[in-house]
């Protein structure tokens, strides 16, 4: 099967397409630094007022920036945090991807492969959305698997494994390996706990960084890889074989940051920043593509479709298939895979 292809200019003028291309590196440095202000606050906040509620208030903030931080990861793999390549990679490598054990270059080397043949066979990302719609015990259980770290662990010990390489290679083989792999993620992680260390919170690291990354992040990742291509009407069609959902606030403080959940004309435009994307939105709705654009209300909705299938048909022979399938992505995973984008 071969998608349809949609070319920029058939829904924006030439000066719409010049305004939403502009690549601003203030701008890419703005959402970086909101990011990181969030996480910081966070921090701040337990130690300033340690309780439950505030504790679980930060993880679930943390959680959500963690996820910011891939998603601007990713718009530095479309070289679109700044219009000076080198200045994009550094961002996107030191700010963005190692704190959460990413590598903006290998992503995008199989990134950009999910955007030639979205949702079809050879799509790297079709496992992600292959197997729904699935039925709401299927799901309940991949939710607890993921907000009690299985999911998280899992992935972070496969992409371990691999950065250390086969157990028969000798050591001066398997170091220049694992930092190529993993050195400068956890250089910078090193550096993120000596600083919480030296302001006295060293207890924030594990805590408030490690243990949102293996949690809250993988869920609301799970809900993200849903939203953008699972259950959508026409794989051929680039306006319906991937969605944009609307996010209110505490959608977007919790589950969607930056812009992610205009999903639908990032593929149209790979190229575009990720805060000009509010903008393609609204000249799409305004034009004749409207009524084919796959659009939904919000992440519940779309949670409605994942998990429609009627839970008679969730069958033992379909349990273990889908285990099997979600093993297969937490390996394929790690840091290549922040989920599809």
């Amino acid at each position: 099967m071969t998608a349809l292809r949609m070319r920029a200019r058939d829904f924006l003028s030439e000066d719409e397409l010049i305004a939403v291309r502009q690549r601003s590196t203030w701008k890419g440095v703005a959402l970086i630094a909101h990011a990181w202000a969030l996480i910081i606050g966070s921090i701040a906040l337990v130690a300033w007022w340690p309780n439950p509620l505030t504790f679980l208030l930060a993880v679930g903030i943390i959680g959500s920036r963690q996820l910011g931080l891939a998603i601007l990861m990713h718009d530095g793999a479309h070289g679109c945090l700044s219009p000076d390549e080198k200045t994009n990679l550094t961002l996107s490598q030191w700010f963005c991807a190692y704190p959460v054990f990413a590598e903006t270059r290998a992503y995008r080397r199989y990134h950009l492969q999910h955007h030639a043949r979205t949702q079809q066979d050879d799509d790297p990302d079709l496992i992600l959305s292959a197997p729904f719609p699935i039925t709401k015990m299927s799901y309940r259980r991949k939710f607890l698997r993921d907000i009690t770290g299985q999911t998280g662990y899992q992935q972070r010990k496969a992409q371990l494994l691999n950065a250390l390489g086969p157990r028969e290679w000798p050591l001066a083989q398997r170091a220049p390996h694992f930092w190529e792999k993993l050195g400068p993620q956890f250089a910078v992680n090193a550096a993120m706990f000596a600083s919480l260390a030296a302001a006295g919170v060293w207890w924030a690291y594990p805590l408030l960084w490690l243990l949102p990354l293996l949690t809250w992040q993988m869920v609301i990742t799970r809900i993200r890889n849903i939203a953008e291509h699972a259950v959508v009407p026409d794989s051929s069609d680039p306006l319906r074989n991937t969605r944009t959902t609307h996010a209110g606030f505490l959608e977007r403080l919790f589950i969607a940051p930056y812009y992610v959940n205009y999903h639908l004309e990032h593929h149209l435009l790979f190229y575009v920043p990720c805060y000009n994307l509010p903008r393609v939105h609204r000249i799409l709705s305004q034009s004749r593509h409207a009524d084919r654009m796959e659009v939904q209300p919000n992440y519940a909705a779309v949670l409605r479709l994942a998990t429609a299938k009627p839970n008679q048909q969730d069958r033992p022979g379909q349990l273990v298939s889908s285990a099997r399938r979600a093993r297969a992505g937490a390996e394929v995973g790690g840091d290549q895979k922040a989920g599809g984008f």
